[in-house]
């Protein structure tokens, strides 16, 4: 008898409904067969399926047994046809009634006592099952709460594989599960870190509220223990908040990569993500035999931290200017080529030399200028390029460090942080780009007026320091975001003062 069950498979980030067919027929010797791409994982569910049938008192036909994964010509990959592989087959023996099983989206991984384990992109089946107009989804209970973020669909987290086929045959009276995602958000976006947690460094703090207000990128200079990694971590509690669509778009990309925590809907906070310098460039960029999100994806509308920058390699270093410039990042592969999100803040840090300690005061630098130089020099050109905000993060002294005096927190900081956006949501609502730091030379011309005292003050700038082009466009951008905490329409020579004093490197500086 023949069966069909609706399940899905993964390309990149979009979920792609799969018809599991199942034959089984009682000529001929016992045999089974699988065909339709499948990959390694799916191929062993043959043994997955025999073991949890029979440790949940279902009988294992011993006859011809042929499924069929369309269509055949995408390859089928991961686990998560074990469920409806073992639905089909004992719909094929009358178990489950035929009718029932195309409203239905199926998918999970069997154990091989029967119990269901979650897989990875449920939220993905979840809107695929609603673009068909599919009556509902079943699934492992785990990966029920991401699924039921999607509206206009029934969800059914399940424990095991006798209670999907009590449900299936009308005998197992089950609410769908129901999220607010709203409340979700409210409940969830809260952070561990923040802002008021860092004695001192007034400086650098100033810097990054204005990173954050306009979305620019930003490096910070300094020896060993002076506080980089500290500020970086407390950037995404000064961000504005996630809104639902941002919030959907980086869940799906995290449940696809396997590392949404199991029984969470939503992904409530801004993402950091700070890999190691040893990184590969396919580990940072994504990709593989099957492409799956890097690093630079797993940040999108978050923070990628890299720190100690001139350690990663070149090559590592050069793939992320595609993402940078374009907020995406395409992995071409003889598979497929595929195209994942990857807008996100670039927070770099670095020591000013190989030990760390030239130009300090209290410790010894051990490095030779050609050391220096060639440590400096690590960091390409055209990354630099992309980065607006450079500044130096000296070690704290003790009296600041043993100081009670109250610090800002994070939430007082990221009120201005929103006012500040949303000026630029408003000044930019039909130019497809939704903050300072994403403006281009004809954005800049239009938006960034400038008094006659800030014209002299940097063109004065621009003589003494022999700022190149470069620095011009990138001082006008951040200084439009300095005018919009102040909420200035127009850009004052303070605004532009403090732009220049966030290029350290173009400076002479460093």
């Amino acid at each position: 008898m023949l069966s069909k069950v609706i399940s899905a498979t993964l390309v990149g980030i979009e979920a792609y409904l799969v018809d599991v067919e199942v034959d089984i027929t009682s000529r001929g010797l016992p045999h089974f067969s699988m065909v339709g791409l499948p990959d390694t994982a799916v191929k062993e569910s043959r043994d997955r399926v025999k073991a949890a049938l029979k440790n949940t008192n279902f009988i294992f036909p011993l006859k011809q047994i042929t499924i069929n994964l369309a269509p055949a010509d995408i390859k089928k990959e991961g686990t998560s046809f074990d469920l409806p592989i073992a639905i089909g087959m004992l719909s094929s023996e009358g178990v489950v009634p035929v009718e029932v099983l195309k409203d239905y989206l199926v998918t999970g991984e069997l154990s091989l006592d029967g119990r269901l384990k979650p897989v990875k992109g449920a939220l993905s089946m979840a809107m695929a099952a609603r673009q068909k107009k599919l009556k509902g989804i079943v699934l492992p209970l785990e990966n029920a709460p991401e699924a039921a973020v999607v509206k206009d669909i029934k969800v059914y987290g399940m424990e095991n594989l006798p209670r999907v086929v009590q449900f299936l045959r009308g005998e197992l009276d089950t609410a769908p599960v129901q999220i607010d995602p709203e409340e979700v958000l409210r409940i969830s976006s809260s952070y561990e870190e923040d802002f008021s947690e860092i004695k001192g460094q007034e400086h650098a703090k100033r810097a990054m509220e204005v990173a954050a207000a306009g979305g620019h990128n930003i490096l910070m200079i300094g020896p060993p223990g002076s506080g980089k990694t500290m500020l970086a971590r407390r950037l995404p509690t000064i961000l504005p908040g996630m809104t639902f669509e941002e919030a959907l778009e980086t869940t799906r990309i995290h449940s696809v990569a396997g590392s949404l925590n199991s029984g969470h809907a939503l992904l409530a906070t801004r993402p950091f993500r700070a890999p190691h310098h040893t990184i590969s460039d396919v580990a940072l960029i994504g990709g593989g035999q099957f492409p799956r999100p890097g690093e630079v994806s797993l940040a999108h509308n978050g923070v990628l931290f890299l720190d100690e920058l001139p350690e990663f390699k070149r090559n590592v270093l050069e793939v992320l200017r595609q993402p940078l410039e374009n907020g995406e990042v395409t992995v071409s592969r003889a598979v497929a080529s595929i195209t994942f999100p990857a807008s996100f803040m670039l927070v770099a840090a670095m020591n000013p030399c190989a030990c760390g300690f030239v130009g300090d005061e209290r410790h010894q630098c051990t490095c030779t200028p050609g050391q220096i130089h060639r440590y400096r020099t690590r960091v390409s050109g055209p990354l630099m390029d992309r980065i607006d905000i450079h500044i130096e993060v000296p070690a704290v002294d003790y009296k600041k460090l043993s100081s009670d005096l109250p610090a800002e927190s994070s939430e007082e900081i990221r009120k201005r942080v929103v006012q500040a956006r949303q000026i630029q949501l408003n000044r930019f609502k039909n130019d497809k780009i939704y903050c300072n730091g994403q403006m281009r030379t004809r954005h800049i011309k239009k938006y960034c007026v400038l008094t006659k005292e800030a014209k002299e003050i940097l063109e004065t700038a621009m003589e003494r320091l022999s700022l190149s082009a470069r620095a011009y466009t990138r001082i006008l951008k951040v200084s439009r975001t300095i005018a919009d905490l102040e909420g200035s329409d127009s850009i004052e020579s303070h605004h532009i003062s403090e732009a220049v004093q966030y290029r350290m490197m173009d400076r002479g500086v460093f």
